[in-house]
């Protein structure tokens, strides 16, 4: 069935597997996905698409009109950026970028896409326009944001948008789709503590930061369990403590924490915010010392419109069955930019298994690659969901 959907003049399977590890073999980190951009346009502007570059500093959209003309306007994502990793890998198409590494598996969401684009480009058998969007800056540098501040979606009439990535803890040939909540949304923090430094010999005579640090760390891992409801999901993780010298005998002045907040929806975020607050400053108080703490945007939560991750759901389970389709799986409280552009269209995003070994590295591992076997089957879902989406009467 793949074959014959994705057949054309050439091994569609092999172009797209050149293209991901070429991507892979010279990644590129946020905002400077220059190479990437000009590969992916130049492959669309091959097929004949409309071609529009520099959304977003290097977004690139390619635009497809079906042999029917009618009013449905429909998006497809797929994100460019590599990550600032070094790769362990040894394999030839390793990353010749030190530093820099397509760990997260952009490099086969781009191919994918690209597969999608060429096959409907051949066999343009639907109504409605369809909008290939290639996005940089995904891994936290927001470059959904960017293209939508840059006019994404008031140069072009797009109804719906559509996103995907594949999942390594899912096996190879399933799909998973949630009817709400798929990623969480991410925020920063920053606590910094002001006590009294001194001598390490003499605490008396000090306000020490570290043992309010000490207190705080603890009693941050409260929230979560004493004020958001057990039903809801969130996780406050503290990642880095800044304090000292270096000196054995010198208590600091100052001590910082760090970390970041994961949660679905806005409600629980205003109320971590708020207990936050008040733990930093009256456990600070305590001790006669002061603190204070600043939070820091990130992305905001993934959430699919239900009539859209239906839609979605009847795809995979016509493409690869109903067994290999999940329906509401855990959500992952890992974050993704996609999600603003669902805050300003209905659309839906979508896992594709990536690894059928649970050994596979994860998603950010230095040891990650994509798994090529899927290129065609991830091509083959958008496919079938523009043709779903918009059929020919």
């Amino acid at each position: 069935m793949l074959a014959t959907l994705l057949e054309r003049g050439k091994d569609l399977h092999s172009n797209m597997q050149e293209w991901r590890r070429d991507l892979h073999q010279y990644p590129e980190i946020a905002y400077e996905e220059h190479r990437t951009s000009q590969k992916v346009a130049a492959q669309l502007r091959q097929l004949g698409l409309e071609v529009h570059t520099g959304i977003g500093e290097t977004g690139v959209v390619g635009i497809l009109k079906g042999k029917q003309a009618a009013d449905r306007h429909l998006a497809l994502r797929a994100d460019m950026d590599a990550l600032k990793l070094t790769e362990l890998n040894n394999f030839a198409h390793a990353s010749c970028h030190h530093g820099q590494m397509h760990g997260c598996g952009h490099d086969g969401h781009t191919a994918m896409l690209l597969g999608a684009a060429t096959a409907l480009a051949k066999h343009p058998e639907f109504a409605g326009t369809v909008y290939f969007i290639f996005q940089p800056a995904e891994e936290g540098e927001r470059g959904a944001l960017r293209m939508l501040e840059d006019g994404l979606f008031k140069r072009f009439p797009i109804q719906e948008i559509y996103g995907m990535h594949n999942w390594p803890g899912l096996p190879a040939g399933e799909f998973a789709v949630h009817s709400g909540p798929v990623m969480a949304a991410i925020n920063g923090f920053d606590i910094s503590i002001t006590g009294k430094g001194g001598h390490g010999g003499m605490p008396d005579q000090v306000n020490d930061p570290i043992i309010i640090a000490a207190q705080l760390i603890n009693a941050i891992q409260t929230v979560i369990s004493r004020n958001l409801s057990p039903v809801h999901s969130g996780v406050i993780s503290l990642t880095q403590i800044q304090g000292g010298s270096g000196a054995y005998n010198v208590i600091p002045e100052t001590v910082t924490l760090r970390g970041a907040i994961r949660t679905f929806y806005k409600a629980d975020l205003e109320l971590i915010y708020t207990r936050l607050r008040t733990l930093v400053e009256y456990t600070a108080a305590a001790f006669n010392a002061k603190a204070s703490i600043k939070f820091l945007d990130g992305a905001t939560a993934t959430i699919n419109h239900p009539a859209q991750a239906e839609r979605c759901y009847q795809v995979v389970k016509n493409l690869v069955g109903a067994d290999k389709a999940h329906w509401n799986p855990e959500p992952s409280m890992g974050a993704e930019d996609f999600a603003y552009f669902l805050l300003e269209r209905p659309g839906a995003y979508i896992w594709i298994g990536n690894s059928n070994s649970p050994q596979s590295p994860a998603l950010h591992s230095p040891y990650y690659d994509f798994n090529d076997e899927i290129l065609p089957l991830g091509a083959a879902y958008w496919v079938k969901l523009v043709q779903s989406l918009s059929p020919l009467p």
